[in-house]
């Protein structure tokens, strides 16, 4: 008796993109951003699927890097895929120039969002879906916890950030395989996810599998897990700075931030950091250069206050405390 229904994990990818669009109004355009890579080629097959049948349009959008021979042509391929065996329309080819800042990952990534985030504006797209599986959460929160930077850094990737979804986040990368063999759809592995010189691509081949070789079976899942446990953990965090924030700010300017130090003093530590970063970013530090030991040495002239001098952010920016009050503004303050 042949099967009923499509293979397990087709059924389990379809699943995760109905769910994941479930609130996503009739007639609105989803984008999957496909590489051509397993996980993203079944997002985009599944897309394919989903889409006419909950009333969405949907398109492809994939990003040539130029950073490999041949690259132009195999993103052409991945968008005649979209288009002529996905049914996705439009099926479009991004071509970027990355950049050196922070290192070619970071490069890399800053240029492909870049160029996402402006198809989507141009296509009027409501969701962009994006094909990051179990697996690379968890590796997403080992590298965050070897950096060593706080429960948001662990708390991995979003499965919704803005317009941004990622429905496969609780799907592990042998699912997305398995569907890609089920519907007859042949991956492109791209050399860059087998060079060490990645720092994910040695999490990925060398961390993770000794972890599993010596831990046993499951530490993905459970690193996953703990993201998740981290991200709501985060979230409750930021909401409670939020509110104590505004209950600490006596004035908010752009260049200038006071807050009472007598209500900073009543906070939780994890909340009045969140506080003062907070502060120093609404006043003009660049939140990427903000870094922790910025904020622990403004958080002691709140907890460890001996009339020290004036501590000097990123953005020109200086936190001096003056007659129970922190003042966060342009240097130099007179």
């Amino acid at each position: 008796m042949a099967p009923v229904g499509p293979h397990p994990a087709v059924a389990d990818v379809r699943r995760a993109v109905r769910e994941a669009l479930a609130d996503v109004q009739e007639g609105a355009l989803v984008l999957v951003a496909c590489s051509g890579g397993a996980d993203s080629l079944a997002l985009a097959a599944a897309l394919g699927f989903v889409a006419p049948r909950m009333g969405l349009r949907a398109g492809l959008l994939t990003v040539d890097h130029q950073l490999q021979p041949g690259s132009a042509e195999r993103a052409r391929t991945v968008a005649d895929i979209g288009e002529t065996q996905l049914g996705l329309h439009p099926a479009e080819v991004l071509t970027v120039t990355v950049g050196t800042e922070g290192g070619p990952e970071a490069a890399a990534r800053e240029a492909r969002y870049q160029a996402l985030a402006e198809a989507a504006d141009k296509h009027r797209a409501q969701v962009v879906l994006l094909g990051h599986t179990r697996d690379d959460q968890a590796e997403t929160v080992l590298l965050g916890l070897a950096r060593g930077s706080g429960v948001r850094s662990l708390s991995g990737m979003a499965a919704r950030s803005g317009r941004y979804r990622r429905p496969f986040l609780e799907l592990p990368r042998a699912t997305t395989v398995r569907a890609c063999q089920a519907m007859d759809l042949v991956p492109w592995d791209d050399p860059h996810n087998a060079d060490p010189r990645y720092t994910r691509v040695r999490v990925r081949n060398r961390v993770l599998p000794v972890l599993e070789a010596e831990l046993g079976p499951g530490v993905a899942e459970a690193l996953a897990r703990t993201a998740r446990m981290a991200r709501e953990d985060a979230d409750a965090l930021d909401q409670w700075a939020e509110s104590a924030y505004q209950n600490c700010a006596l004035s908010d300017i752009p260049g200038s931030v006071t807050l009472a130090v007598p209500e900073l003093e009543k906070l939780p530590d994890a909340v009045r950091r969140r506080v003062l970063r907070r502060a120093a970013i609404v006043a003009g530090a660049p939140s990427g250069a903000l870094s922790a030991t910025h904020i622990l040495a403004v958080d002691r002239l709140v907890t460890r206050w001996h009339g020290q001098k004036a501590v000097d952010l990123p953005g020109g920016l200086s936190a001096v405390r003056r007659y129970g009050t922190l003042i966060v503004a342009i240097s130099p303050i007179a």
